[in-house]
């Protein structure tokens, strides 16, 4: 009989350290934070690079202002792009040069039609592409994007071909309100219609 309560008594504190280790690895799991990525307009930019003259001479800009009218929190940062809409205003234009930036809006983006703000929204495709939706000139066009993931921040690149948005008449104004200076060594002023866009996203880890 000694043998057999001995063993039941085994048995018993074996169940009961059972049931204890079960009890405490639910309360870990309730009580362990779930983080998810957000995109956050702090810290976010984005930068383009436009072209002059026969040489393809680059000439850089960016806008000071990028906001995110809708964001989604994902398990990941790059899940965090998906369906993110943004809003640039045209206002906030800045080339280090104030008679640039003046010539860009009134020759350039006051000549298309509704195109001082700009409007985009994201759709990932796969881990390392998508496509954003932007709207300019009256026109919704989609232009292919790569990415890559850097701790919290996205890097996004495109290449924009301002033709798919109507642009010609603006770029013909902006080309003649900045003839001389587009103007290279073989004495033809042009304006290229390509447009190298990169956009830094940061995400903020919430919970």
């Amino acid at each position: 009989m000694k043998y057999l309560s001995s063993i039941f008594l085994i048995l018993a504190l074996g169940l009961q350290l059972v049931s204890c280790e079960k009890e405490k690895k639910a309360s870990d799991e309730i009580s362990k934070p779930t983080l998810s990525y957000q995109a956050s307009e702090k810290g976010s930019s984005l930068v383009w690079t436009a072209y002059k003259t026969s040489d393809k001479v680059p000439v850089k800009g960016s806008f000071k202002e990028v906001a995110i009218v809708d964001n989604k929190a994902g398990e990941t940062p790059s899940e965090s792009l998906q369906d993110l809409s943004f809003e640039i205003p045209v206002s906030s234009i800045f080339t280090n040069d104030t008679i640039r930036d003046g010539k860009l809006k009134k020759f350039f983006f006051a000549v298309m039609e509704n195109s001082m703000t700009l409007k985009g929204k994201i759709s990932v495709e796969s881990e390392d592409s998508g496509t954003l939706d932007i709207s300019m000139n009256g026109l919704t066009k989609q232009l292919p994007f790569n990415f890559q993931v850097e701790q919290d921040t996205i890097h996004v690149n495109a290449e924009m071909d301002l033709n798919d948005w109507g642009a010609q008449a603006a770029l013909e104004s902006l080309n003649e309100a900045c003839k001389v200076l587009h103007t290279g060594p073989d004495g033809v002023s042009k304006t290229w219609n390509d447009v190298s866009l990169h956009a830094k996203i940061l995400t903020v880890k919430t919970e």
